[in-house]
């Protein structure tokens, strides 16, 4: 709403326009009128709803008109359909019409009322808001009118309610179906006690005494039969309250509600209330705070009715019912993990909310938005949901994070296994992958992993090759993840040029992976012939997933860590080094003993080779190495 309502008095020569002002001002009749009242400002303080009110005989720029007339002149009163309506709208945008108040000025002069007159008038124009007899010889009115004119201007009832059918409007019924289905926090379908005392306090800042609450309820029950369900309201309870309070005069009542839940004068959510302003420097990442995980929990919660920790399709629109639009298409169901039938579980509905935030921050404030989430937290926006964490550079610094979420780009030659390996971190299966439509597919994946006892999201962008251009954001992630295929002497070329182009002088860890170890492995055609580190059934896919956000948590090891020096810091301190060394050196070197390719290995070029792949036979010979140097230190 404006700071300040302009309102418009309107009508033809002696009908009492000017003597309705001055009475307002000065409280008393003038013994001599104007020809024309100066224009005034009625200050805040001294109106009901406390906006000041500016009152001009005419301006261009008018949020409501007053039509006077004078109520003894039957030929005034014809002419208000005649003249002054099809004039007023003529010269106004449809869409941005502004509300009438018809006004019946010298009613004194009167024995009898003449709305009977003029409610067929206000009945056929909807942009009549109300009616007002008055006198302002004897300050009949004076005072309501000027009131009627705030309300119409701050509490219109154009929006909310059609006069010809006695009924809501539809975009009204469904902005107060969404505010239902928010205040509903079971989703039983009807609003109980204690949630009709939240929503009360909520809108009014008031909890309603019991007797009141009964009240309520037995003002519904008298009108209608489904209104009341289990001593609780129904959504057509909830709808005829309001309606109740509309045909009542109260309408100012439902755009409390209203506005409370972020709806403007059009019945639309304001841009204000769905993206609030959020800061985030450069360099810095977007992830759920606490409370905003325990509220998306409580509405997974509302909404798995059969409490299988899965939301099957009808739940899950259930759940988007307060939206405008579906905001999860199935390539979601792609992304995160889902059951045995595909159904989203609880851990990928949080994975899909973490993805969201991470990549499109306003996107994820505009969904908490619909979900109510500042109005059921109770807190100014949904801005309080977010957490912006602090930039990389301090973390390398420090070496350590207190980030949740880490990304890993997967980058590789057409058909070398990218989109496998994402549903593989899924867990996918090739016959599950399958039957994935080419239309669903997703370049994403997201789920949980474990990095030493810690819960953390680990994010895989599987990025579409382009040798010749990779963009900043192809670029920008916390590990890259290179992926070749063992089936195709070409695969490997591809990463091991990515990688010297844009990725060796970079602090960006990387790993290089074997993909379809199950197919026959054949020579690659590049000068270094990779060796496979990620073996066929002694690798299983968990250790590369967690392996991939270790080294995204702790990028300053990067490869150079495995070494002799005993001075490297492969996590945040030595302790840990010698730690994850000392568990794992003996069963890399039983795999040594077996492994028949190691004496062809080409070691011309291992500078490289330490720097790109964390290959099992290169980390085994590094760690016998770095066993015999611990052994010496001893």
């Amino acid at each position: 709403n404006d700071s300040i309502i302009r309102v418009l008095q309107l009508g033809i020569d002696f009908v009492g326009k000017t003597s309705l002002i001055m009475s307002l001002v000065s409280e008393e009749f003038p013994d001599e009128v104007p020809l024309r009242a100066e224009e005034i400002t009625i200050p805040a303080d001294v109106t009901p709803e406390r906006v000041p009110t500016h009152i001009v005989d005419y301006s261009g720029n008018t949020h409501l008109i007053c039509e006077s007339t004078a109520m003894t002149d039957c030929y005034e009163i014809n002419k208000v359909t005649s003249h002054w309506i099809p004039l007023i709208n003529d010269r106004t945008d449809k869409d941005s019409r502004v509300p009438l108040i018809l006004v019946g000025n010298k009613s004194d002069l009167v024995e009898h009322s003449s709305m009977e007159t003029i409610l067929p008038i206000m009945n056929q124009y909807q942009d009549i808001e109300t009616c007002v007899e008055c006198s302002a010889k004897n300050l009949k009115n004076i005072s309501e009118l000027f009131y009627y004119a705030q309300k119409a201007v701050l509490h219109p009832t154009g929006p909310l309610y059609c006069p010809e059918e006695k009924e809501l409007k539809p975009s009204c019924i469904k902005a107060l179906t969404r505010i239902f289905k928010v205040s509903d926090l079971d989703n039983d379908g009807i609003l109980n006690d204690n949630e009709l005392n939240f929503f009360q306090r909520t809108c009014f800042n008031t909890p309603l005494a019991p007797q009141a609450l009964e009240d309520v309820k037995n003002v519904v029950r008298r009108n209608m039969t489904d209104g009341v369900k289990d001593n609780g309201l129904t959504l057509k309870g909830f709808l005829f309250l309001h309606t109740l309070f509309i045909q009542r005069g109260r309408h100012e009542t439902t755009w409390t509600v209203l506005r409370r839940f972020g709806y403007d004068d059009d019945l639309e959510l304001t841009q204000e209330y769905l993206f609030p302003m959020i800061k985030i420097p450069p360099d810095c990442t977007t992830e759920l705070n606490h409370n905003a995980y325990l509220f998306l929990q409580s509405v997974f919660d509302k909404h798995d009715k059969d409490r299988d920790c899965a939301l099957s399709p009808d739940e899950v629109k259930d759940l988007f019912k307060v939206f405008p639009y579906m905001p999860w298409g199935p390539d979601v169901n792609n992304t995160v993990c889902t059951n045995d039938q595909g159904w989203i579980t609880y851990q990928g509905y949080l994975s899909q909310w973490t993805l969201t935030t991470y990549l499109d921050v306003q996107r994820s404030l505009e969904y908490l938005g619909y979900l109510g989430y500042s109005i059921i937290y109770e807190q100014e926006s949904q801005a309080a949901a977010m957490t912006v964490t602090r930039n990389k550079r301090i973390d390398l610094q420090k070496k350590q994070t207190q980030r949740s979420v880490f990304r890993c780009n997967v980058l590789g030659a057409r058909g070398s296994g990218k989109s496998g390996f994402l549903q593989a971190f899924l867990g996918r299966n090739l016959q599950r992958q399958r039957q994935i439509r080419e239309d669903h597919k997703s370049f994403y994946a997201i789920s949980t992993t474990y990095v030493y006892g810690q819960e953390k999201y680990l994010l895989l962008h599987e990025v579409i090759p382009d040798f010749d251009f990779l963009s900043e954001a192809d670029l920008a992630c916390d590990v890259v993840c290179l992926v070749y295929d063992v089936n195709n002497p070409r695969s490997f070329e591809y990463c091991a040029k990515v990688y010297k182009q844009y990725f060796i002088d970079s602090k960006t860890p990387c790993v290089v992976i074997a993909a379809k170890s199950d197919l026959h492995e054949v020579r690659q055609h590049y000068s270094l012939s990779p060796h496979e580190f990620c073996r066929k059934h002694k690798l299983h896919p968990k250790d590369i997933y967690t392996r991939l956000t270790t080294m995204a948590m702790y990028p300053h090891a990067r490869l150079r860590c495995m070494c002799a020096c005993n001075r490297c810091t492969y996590c945040l301190c030595q302790n840990l080094l010698k730690l994850e060394l000392l568990r794992s050196i003996k069963a890399q070197l039983r795999r040594v003993v077996f492994n028949r390719h190691m004496a062809q290995a080409d070691l011309k070029n291992s500078t490289f080779w330490l720097r790109a792949s964390v290959g099992a036979t290169v980390f085994a010979v590094l760690g016998f190495a770095m066993y015999r140097a611990l052994l010496k230190q001893r």
